[in-house]
């Protein structure tokens, strides 16, 4: 039984500092030191998931970078280093081989032209995780070659299989190669190979293609073509829009709910929740009614508003759910129940960390994202420079600190 309201004010207060200092004391990475090297998407995405579970991470910027546009900087400390200078370039191996983990986002060969490579650093901490994020890979012909998301996508034989009947091949924003091929991909490789150090006592390089970390998470799509699942062209098949009953249709009031009702049971109850009898309906798996079949489930749904079917389905196994709006998920039941989504300390929402461990959970910090270089002495200090050392490097301009502003 919680007895937080029969203690004084001040006791309450430290009580729950001690219940916060305790917590963080067993998030699963702490004391996992961890360096971002500054880039776009998918490696600050991977920082952020290893910061939010404990681990130390200090994102290394360039110079008079005045902003960032890493959005995924939550956790993280910054340190700003001028990499065009030999200095800098010492800094950041001091830096680097002091830590367990190098997540480096550019493209093949740019480490190796500054010596920074994982050979290189490998030789100084062998105990070192030097995980590589690219697009295409460290080798093959594309290895050098620029891309984005929708590219990878493409030659991993995914996007071919996505889009409506008909209608070109469609990239669902930038999700499967940035995001979970890529960051989510690497920051998995990164566990794995922190993990089996435990054993050998011994870092490695991790090789992250987002185009194979794209291809892999579809490994259904591919391993599934056998059993007749994906057999139909684009936009025809049970999963990708070809079927009425997985698919989403408008409300009245210009809202949607999402239909997944693919087994019989869930059919069932969707088609009572809709008042439609099965007896004068088509039957459901008839590939040839399909369209018939869609055109009654979009007349039905657009005779209520998304409130009204929200009611009807919900406690009902019909696997039919609405589309919330970004604005919208926060307040749902469940969504609130589970705590699902968070608030930083500028009341700007965002999903919470997953998954939920049950004794070393995730403990996202809701302070405001680090500025450029706001943590560059404490860093330095804290990696072995002493303050003078870095007044030098700050006047040289081997290094820049730019403090936190404070809010009044």
């Amino acid at each position: 039984m919680d007895d937080d309201f029969s203690l004084p004010e001040d006791l309450l207060i430290t009580k729950r500092v001690f219940v916060l200092f305790f917590s963080l004391l067993i998030m699963a990475l702490v004391g996992v030191r961890v360096i971002e090297l500054a880039g776009l998407a998918p490696a600050p995405f991977c920082g952020m998931i290893l910061a939010d579970f404990g681990a130390k991470v200090t994102r290394v910027d360039r110079l008079r970078a005045g902003m960032t546009v890493d959005t995924q900087a939550r956790g993280k400390r910054s340190v700003a280093i001028n990499l065009k200078t030999q200095e800098g370039v010492e800094v950041l191996r001091k830096l680097c081989v002091q830590s367990d983990v190098v997540l480096e986002p550019y493209r093949k060969g740019v480490m190796e032209k500054l010596g920074l490579g994982p050979q290189q650093l490998l030789k100084d901490n062998p105990r070192l995780i030097y995980a590589r994020l690219t697009g295409y890979g460290q080798s093959g012909s594309y290895a050098s070659a620029a891309g984005h998301d929708i590219n990878y996508l493409a030659m991993s034989g995914l996007l071919s299989r996505l889009g409506r009947s008909g209608e070109k091949p469609y990239a669902p924003l930038n999700l499967l190669a940035d995001f979970a091929g890529g960051g989510l991909c690497c920051a998995w490789g990164i566990v794995v190979a922190l993990l089996e150090r435990t054993k050998s006592g011994k870092g490695q390089i991790i090789d992250a293609s987002m185009l194979e970390g794209a291809a892999y998470v579809g490994s259904f799509i591919w391993k599934s073509r056998s059993i007749g699942l994906w057999e139909r062209p684009r936009g025809e098949n049970m999963l990708d829009s070809g079927a009425p009953f997985y698919d989403t249709y408008q409300t009245s009031d210009g809202q949607y709910m999402a239909v997944g009702a693919i087994e019989p049971q869930f059919y069932k109850q969707l088609l009572k929740g809709l008042d439609l009898d099965a007896e004068v309906l088509p039957s459901q798996m008839s590939f040839s009614d399909w369209p018939e079949l869609r055109q009654i489930f979009t007349d039905r749904f657009a005779s209520k508003t998304q409130a009204e079917w929200s009611r009807i389905f919900d406690g009902m196994d019909a696997c039919v759910t609405p589309v919330l709006s970004f604005d919208q998920v926060s307040s749902h039941p469940h969504n609130q129940e589970r705590g699902s989504f968070i608030k930083d300390t500028c009341r700007e929402e965002s999903p919470r960390p997953a998954p939920v461990l049950s004794r070393t959970p995730a403990e996202p910090c809701l302070s405001e994202n680090p500025n450029v270089g706001q943590h560059t002495r404490e860093v330095l200090e804290e990696y072995g420079f002493t303050s003078s050392e870095v007044d030098r490097m700050l006047t040289a301009g081997v290094v820049e600190c730019n403090a936190a502003k404070s809010k009044l």
